[in-house]
């Protein structure tokens, strides 16, 4: 039997409500059923035997003293207060022939009971319980006396009442109990979550049991040992591929040395023997691996290191990174410049790991600057948008189809039709160290659809 409903807001604590207040209450009502019963059944019991004992020596004083006014000194006159709100007996005696004696409430005359006994009476809008005393002699006289129900109904709601106040009391008392214990477990459920969600691929660990309920200790263990497994299988992607790009490199080198003499000794050929084109193309073709090479090289450095961030300076980071690939620039003929539009009050300092931050801004720059046109420009600015400080990085190149935004940061991911020479690792280099560092990287198309900006935005200070 599963108690739980299928669908993404099921709840432990609505689950145990929707279960135990139901239970609650029915035991609630049983609870007040019984105590109803057993109190009305006691009071009931003992009032009718008072006024049976009441009313049969009343019976033998009559039949004794044969006179009834001297019955009249031990019944007093009752009020209307004594018989509704105290429940004093009322009393009535007749003589053989059925004619009223005697009354000790003269203000309200029950009609005489046709036999022996106890009788429910409504008379005059009120309800009463009447006991009639018969004498067993042959002179028929007769002692009827009552007592209204109302009184003994609030004696009978009071003392139930009584009785069903603690399940009253403890009946929200348990709820916010329960409410309080499943709040606890689910607080120690949130904790293991809230390890769990602290992990990523670089600081893969097993969650802490010591306060791990035990009925959900063998979930956290098998999570833990997938845990594990990921680790170790992280730590194998980024084994093979620092022992392949550590591999690659030597014969990528070896090549590029052959390509330098190969193009010496094709120097002194006739132009229409040296193939020229071909040999481009061979050349092109050998750069774009041996960047391949390096940027796996540096990835995978960069995701096996620990993030240590440091106080940097945005500016001189900005200006270092330009400065890097400013012949880049100038060989394609492309403006790369910064503009600084940061308030002077704001300090460009700011908590990041340095590696990071130059890793993310040489890649978006040379990026920028391998997809914009020859004579374009490739602006580097820094802002403050909504309180936080954002660096930019726009061209003017043909952008990014907008279904293919997101999956431009995928590693070895080309947009199809770009013969952009790239290895496809740069922005996914650059995501990974934003993330590390709890900053965010965006990609949008500027308006008017003439180039591409990549948008960092720096953790709130």
């Amino acid at each position: 039997m599963n108690v739980f409903p299928k669908g993404p807001g099921c709840s432990l604590r609505g689950v145990l409500l929707a279960w135990l207040l139901p239970l609650f209450a029915l035991v609630a009502a049983l609870a007040g059923a019984a105590s109803w019963w057993s109190y009305s059944t006691m009071v009931n019991t003992f009032m009718d035997d008072q006024m049976s004992m009441l009313g049969n020596s009343l019976m033998v004083r009559n039949t004794q003293h044969e006179k009834v006014e001297e019955l009249s000194v031990h019944l007093p006159v009752l009020t209307r207060e004594r018989v509704r709100e105290w429940g004093t007996y009322a009393v009535q005696v007749y003589d053989g022939q059925g004619h009223l004696k005697l009354s000790n409430y003269p203000a309200h005359v029950l009609p005489l009971q046709a036999g022996p006994g106890f009788h429910d009476v409504e008379a005059g809008g009120e309800k009463w319980r009447v006991y009639l005393a018969v004498s067993p002699d042959a002179t028929g006289r007769r002692v009827q006396v009552s007592q209204s129900q109302k009184f003994r109904t609030v004696q009978l709601l009071g003392r139930a009442g009584a009785a069903i106040l603690p399940v009253a009391i403890l009946l929200p008392l348990s709820l916010l109990v329960i409410w309080g214990i499943v709040a606890m477990v689910t607080r120690a459920v949130r904790e293991i979550s809230q390890s769990a969600a602290r992990q990523d691929e670089h600081s893969i660990q097993e969650l802490p049991l010591d306060r791990v309920p035990l009925e959900i200790r063998p979930l956290v263990e098998s999570f833990n040992s997938l845990l594990a497994r990921l680790r170790d299988a992280f730590g194998a992607q980024r084994r093979f591929m620092q022992d392949a790009a550590h591999e690659l490199r030597t014969p990528m080198a070896a090549i590029g040395l052959q390509l330098v003499n190969l193009r010496a000794q094709l120097a002194g050929l006739p132009a229409d023997a040296r193939c020229d084109a071909q040999f481009e193309q061979l050349e092109a073709g050998v750069q774009r691996a041996q960047r391949l090479v390096d940027q796996m090289l540096r990835l995978s450095r960069q995701e096996a290191q620990a993030v240590q961030a440091e106080t940097v300076d945005l500016r001189q980071q900005a200006r270092e990174s330009i400065n890097t690939l400013i012949a880049l620039a100038d060989q394609r003929g492309i403006d790369l410049g910064l503009v600084d539009e940061l308030p002077a009050t704001v300090k460009a300092h700011v908590c990041f790991a340095p590696q990071d931050l130059r890793s993310i801004l040489d890649n978006l720059i040379d990026n920028a600057l391998r997809h914009a046109p020859e004579g374009s420009a490739v602006d580097v600015l820094l802002a403050q948008r909504d309180g936080r400080i954002v660096i930019e990085v726009g061209d003017h190149g043909p952008g990014v189809p907008p279904e293919m935004l997101e999956r431009v940061f995928d590693r070895f991911f080309r947009v199809p039709g770009n013969d952009t020479r790239g290895s496809g690792l740069g922005l996914a280099i650059a995501l990974a160290a934003a993330r590390r560092n709890k900053a965010e990287l965006l990609l949008a198309n500027r308006a008017d659809g003439t180039g591409l900006i990549a948008q960092l935005k720096l953790a709130a200070s």
